[in-house]
This record gives C-alpha cells, sequence and structure tokens, in this order.
C-alpha cells in the first residue's frame, strides 16, 4: 500500500497544494517513524512550508493526524480493496488478485514499514480516542465492503450461500493485518509470499461447489 510524494511545486502560492503537500509529508513521516517519534520539523522540511502554514492548516499534530486517517489511509484501504471491485464479477478471484499485488510483489521498504492502519492501531488506538474512532471507523469501511462484495457472490452463485458475509469479512481482515505484522516482524519477502497464498487458499474454501468444480 504504497503511498508517493506527489510533486510539490510552489506550494505556498496555492493553499490546497500546501495542505495536500503537510498531509503527504505527514503521512510519510507518520508510516516510517510512528505518530509519537514523527518530528514536525522533518515534515515541514519534506513538504517545503513553513510551522505556521501547518498551524494554517492543522489545529496541531494530533489534528494532523487525523487528517492522515481520513483523508489519505482511509482512501488507500478503500482504493486497494473496494473501490476496483466488479460487482458482476467474482469477489473472490478480484480478493485473490489483491493479495497477489500486495504481498507478493510489495517492495522492501513496504515490508520493512509494514501497513500504516495496522500500525497505528497499535500504537494510537489504546491511548487517543480521536485516533480510535477514525481507525476504527476506516476499518468499518473495509469490513462492510468485503462482506458486500461476498453477499453479492452469494447472489450470483460465486460464494458459498450459507456463509456468513460479516463475520467471514471480519476474519479475512484480521488474517490480511495479521500477515502483514507477521511480514513486517520478520522483514522477508519469502513471508510475504508464504502470507498471500495461504490467504488465497483460504479464500478458495469460499467458493460455491458449482463455482469450486468448474
Amino acid at each position: 500500500m504504497k503511498q508517493t510524494l506527489l510533486s510539490q511545486s510552489n506550494p505556498k502560492r496555492d493553499p490546497d497544494k500546501t495542505r495536500e503537500a503537510i498531509l503527504m509529508a505527514g503521512f510519510q513521516e507518520i508510516h516510517r517513524h510512528g505518530f509519537q517519534a514523527a518530528g514536525l520539523d522533518s515534515i515541514l522540511t519534506a513538504a517545503g512550508v513553513t510551522k505556521g502554514a501547518l498551524y494554517h492548516h492543522f489545529e496541531n499534530k494530533a489534528g494532523l493526524g487525523y487528517a492522515i486517517i481520513d483523508e489519505l489511509i482511509n482512501q488507500m484501504i478503500l482504493d486497494s480493496w473496494i473501490n476496483h471491485l466488479d460487482p458482476q464479477a467474482d469477489p473472490i478471484d478480484q480478493f485473490q488478485e489483491v493479495l497477489r499485488n500486495h504481498m507478493e510483489s510489495a517492495e522492501c521498504e513496504e515490508i520493512e514499514l509494514g501497513c500504516p492502519l495496522y500500525n497505528l492501531i497499535q500504537e494510537m488506538s489504546p491511548i487517543d480516542e480521536g485516533f480510535r474512532l477514525r481507525l476504527n471507523r476506516v476499518v468499518e469501511q473495509w469490513r462492510d465492503g468485503v462482506a458486500r462484495a461476498l453477499r453479492q457472490g452469494q447472489d450470483q452463485r460465486f460464494v458459498k450461500p450459507g456463509l456468513d458475509p460479516r463475520k467471514t469479512a471480519t476474519f479475512f481482515i484480521a488474517a490480511v493485518e495479521g500477515a502483514i505484522g507477521m511480514v513486517k516482524a520478520a522483514n522477508d519477502r519469502t513471508v510475504a509470499i508464504e502470507a498471500a497464498q495461504s490467504l488465497i487458499m483460504y479464500l478458495d474454501t469460499l467458493r460455491s461447489e458449482a463455482e469450486a468444480a468448474a
């Protein structure tokens, strides 16, 4: 789920570009160091803006963190897992393709740093209610999207009829995030490939009998 810093030509002349530059620099600093250790000076330098510009757009460091969750991490999750789904196609095939793209082709930095959503859940949910609520909202949207896709798959007989879409979505997301945590701890591409392959095999067990026999 790699996010790339966008072009920042003359961000001071355009308030929207200034805000975007701060958000992107903040995301990268927090993803690398965690929220509590993230340095505002490093963020300002990367964004090419002044401290006054930061406080013009965000009340404080926490406000910047909240915006990163609401506007960047939430969109990253939805774009990666939900927004591209074709409601007429097999959701299992589509989720398997996402796993192949994200885990088997992960770059070294992505393996080292892990999932920004998972990292912030672990670091900030126990100590800041604003973070917890926002992070949980991201997870809920992700879960709703997976459950909706599975339900549509049932309607089209791609997915087992007796399966509970929401419970299955809960387990699947927990498995994905747990696997990413294991990959980060191991810092080993082999673990990423093994995790992706195992999750792909699990998804195969969700197919309807007719689809599995095809």
